[in-house]
C-alpha cells in the first residue's frame, strides 16, 4: 500500500507540473547545417526555395522564429552546440591556436549521452578540432560508436578529398551523408567500407543519438558544384529557370553602387573580405550562388525526407526526437556586406526546430518567438534524455518551451565575434531583446598583419595567438568600444537606422551597455580561468595532413 501510495503521489505531482512522462528514454537526430541563414526555408516565408519535409517538420514540431548563434563563424559555433558553452569560456577559434582539451571533450553532449548509455553516430563535416594535435590527434574519430565524417570542409564532391567516403554510392556531398545517416539507423552498412574498424551497426533496443553536420549549403561546397551528368538533377537545372524570381535581400547594394559604407573604414576592413564572399558584388554573380544555394538546401530537405522515412520504416519515428539548425548564417549583400562573423541578423539568426513525437497532438505545431541560442542545444538533448547536465554548460535547456510549460527562456541574447583576422573583420559584442539590439565595436589593429603574404592567409601568427587570449577578457577589464550600434528592430529588422548617437534613446543606451557588459562576464566565467584548451600553434582553418 505504501509503495502504491508513492507511486500516485509520483504521478499527480508530475501530472500537475505540467511535465511530460515517457516510459523510455528517446532517440536523438541532431542536424547541423552550414552558413544557413533563418530565412531559407518555406516555414520562415522563403518563396522560392521549397523545403517540404522542413515544413513538415516544423508543423509537428517547435519552430523557433528568435534563434540565433552566439559566434557567426564555423568552428567556435560548432563547439558551441557540442559544449553549451559560448565561444569566451571554450577558447577555440580560427585565430586562438587551440584545440579543445579532451577533459573539455568528455563533457560534451555526445560523451555524456554515451556515459550514459546512448549509441551515439556522427556522419558528415567536423569542424573542430580536439586534443593536443587539433585534428589529427583523432579524439573525436574514436570517441563515437559509429563515425562516418571528415575534417574541414568536405567541398560538393567528398570522395575527391576524404578516403573514408570512397565507398559511398553518392557522389554529392548531400546523399554520401544521407548514405551514412541511413545506414546507422537501418543496421545495414556493408556500403561503409572506408568507415573505421570501431564502426558498429547499432544495436537493437539501445536508445542513439546520432549527430549529422553537414558542409552545405556553404560556399565551399557549393563553389564547387560541377553539374556533373552523373549528378542529380536537382544540383544540375532545378532552380535555373526561375532565376528571374531569386529575391535579393531588401537592403542588397552592388559595390559599384555604394556610397557610405555600413560600418568606418577603420572598423571593418572590407578590402580584406575573403574572396570566397565577393558573389556579393554584382547581381549576376548573386543570382548564381544563391540559385546554388537554393539547390544545396532542397537537398538538405530531401535528406531529412529520407531519414524520416527511414526512421518510420524500422519503427523507430514515434521515440525519435529530430533537431534541426545551422552553424550560423550569413551576410548576402545587404549594404553591400558578404560574408560572416557579423552581429547583424543574416549572420546570428538560424533556423531552429525540434520535434519531439512523444508530445500531445496539441503541443506541436508551436512557432515561438522566445530567445533561445545556439547553447542551449546541448543542454536540451541531455534533459529530454534524463541525463544530468554538466555545470560547465551555460544554455538553457528548451524542453519546457516544447511542452508548453513557459513561454521565455530568457530576456536578452547575447553574440560575439573573435575571429578577428587578416580578412578585416572586427571583434564584436552584441545583445538582443525581442525589441532592440545594440552592437558594439573594438579596435581592428592591422599592424600584426603586416608579414602576412598570399602564401600564409591561412597561417597563424604568435601575435594573433597572444591577441586571442588577451580578447577573452579585454572588454570585462575595462577595453572601451570604438564604434557602436542601436536599433529599435520592432520598426527596423534590416538593421538600417543607428540610433546610437539621438538622445531620445540614450536611456535605453545605456541600459543595453549595462546588459552586454553582464552577459560578457556571464559567458567568461570566472575571468581567472584560462579555457579547457590545449595550444596547437600550427593549426590551420578545418585543415588535417590527412
Amino acid at each position: 500500500m505504501r509503495l502504491l501510495l508513492k507511486t500516485t503521489t509520483l504521478f499527480l505531482l508530475w501530472a500537475a507540473c505540467g511535465n511530460v512522462v515517457h516510459a523510455e528514454r528517446p532517440n536523438l537526430i541532431f542536424i547541423l547545417t552550414d552558413d544557413q541563414r533563418y530565412d531559407t526555408l518555406g516555414c520562415t516565408g522563403n518563396e522560392f526555395i521549397k523545403t517540404p519535409n522542413l515544413d513538415q517538420l516544423a508543423a509537428e514540431g517547435t519552430l523557433f522564429a528568435n534563434a540565433s548563434v552566439t559566434s557567426a563563424i564555423c568552428t567556435p559555433s560548432r563547439a558551441c552546440y557540442f559544449l553549451g558553452q559560448y565561444e569566451r569560456k571554450h577558447g577555440v577559434n580560427f585565430n586562438s591556436g587551440t584545440a579543445m582539451s579532451r577533459d573539455a571533450w568528455a563533457k560534451s553532449y555526445p560523451m555524456v549521452l554515451r556515459e550514459a548509455g546512448y549509441f551515439t553516430g556522427y556522419v558528415g563535416k567536423n569542424h573542430v578540432p580536439i586534443g593536443e594535435q587539433g585534428y589529427d590527434t583523432d579524439i573525436i574519430d574514436k570517441s563515437f560508436d559509429y563515425w562516418y565524417a571528415g575534417h574541414g570542409h568536405l567541398t560538393f564532391y567528398p570522395k575527391r578529398r576524404h578516403e573514408i567516403f570512397k565507398a559511398a554510392v553518392a557522389d554529392t556531398q548531400t546523399e554520401i551523408v544521407s548514405e551514412g545517416a541511413v545506414s546507422f539507423l537501418s543496421g545495414e552498412g556493408g556500403f561503409i567500407e572506408g568507415a573505421d574498424a570501431f564502426l558498429k551497426n547499432r544495436p537493437a533496443g539501445k536508445p542513439f543519438c546520432l549527430s549529422i553536420a553537414c558542409n552545405l549549403p556553404h560556399g565551399s561546397s557549393t563553389r564547387t558544384m560541377e553539374m556533373l551528368d552523373s549528378d542529380p538533377e536537382l544540383y544540375r537545372t532545378t532552380y535555373r529557370d526561375r532565376m528571374d524570381q531569386i529575391g535579393f535581400p531588401k537592403t542588397y547594394v552592388a559595390k559599384d553602387q555604394i556610397l557610405t559604407p555600413k560600418l568606418p573604414t577603420d572598423v571593418l576592413f572590407d578590402q580584406y573580405r575573403q574572396v570566397n564572399y565577393d558573389f556579393v558584388e554584382t547581381p549576376d554573380q548573386m543570382k548564381e550562388q544563391l540559385v546554388r544555394k537554393a539547390q544545396a538546401i532542397t537537398g538538405l530537405d530531401l535528406m531529412v525526407g529520407q531519414i524520416r522515412e527511414t526512421l518510420q520504416r524500422e519503427g523507430l519515428a514515434d521515440n525519435t526526437v529530430i533537431v534541426f539548425s545551422s552553424d550560423h548564417g550569413l551576410m548576402n549583400g545587404e549594404f553591400g556586406l558578404g560574408g560572416k562573423a557579423l552581429n547583424y541578423e543574416p549572420c546570428l539568426r538560424i533556423p531552429m526546430i525540434i520535434a519531439d513525437p512523444r508530445l500531445e497532438e496539441s503541443q506541436r505545431g508551436r512557432r515561438t518567438m522566445a530567445l533561445v541560442e545556439s547553447v542551449d542545444i546541448a543542454p536540451t538533448l541531455l534533459e529530454l534524455a534524463g541525463v544530468e547536465v554538466p555545470s560547465e554548460m551555460q544554455g538553457i535547456s528548451l524542453r519546457p518551451l516544447i511542452e508548453g510549460e513557459v513561454t521565455k527562456v530568457r530576456d536578452s541574447s547575447f553574440a560575439e565575434n573573435l575571429w578577428s583576422t587578416y580578412f578585416g573583420n572586427p571583434r564584436i559584442e552584441s545583445v538582443r531583446t525581442n525589441d532592440w539590439k545594440y552592437i558594439r565595436y573594438f579596435e581592428n589593429d592591422r599592424t600584426q598583419f603586416a608579414p602576412v603574404t598570399q602564401k600564409t592567409l591561412y597561417q597563424l601568427l604568435p601575435s594573433q595567438v597572444t591577441s586571442y587570449a588577451d580578447w577573452l577578457t579585454s572588454s570585462i577589464k575595462g577595453e572601451q568600444p570604438v564604434y557602436e550600434e542601436l536599433f529599435y528592430l520592432a520598426s527596423d529588422p534590416s538593421e538600417s537606422v543607428n540610433l546610437v548617437n539621438r538622445p531620445l534613446y540614450a536611456d535605453k543606451l545605456n541600459d543595453l551597455r549595462a546588459e552586454c557588459q553582464r552577459l560578457v562576464q556571464f559567458a567568461k566565467g570566472d575571468v581567472n580561468e584560462p579555457p579547457a584548451t590545449v595550444v596547437v600553434p600550427n593549426i590551420k582553418e578545418g585543415k588535417s595532413k590527412k
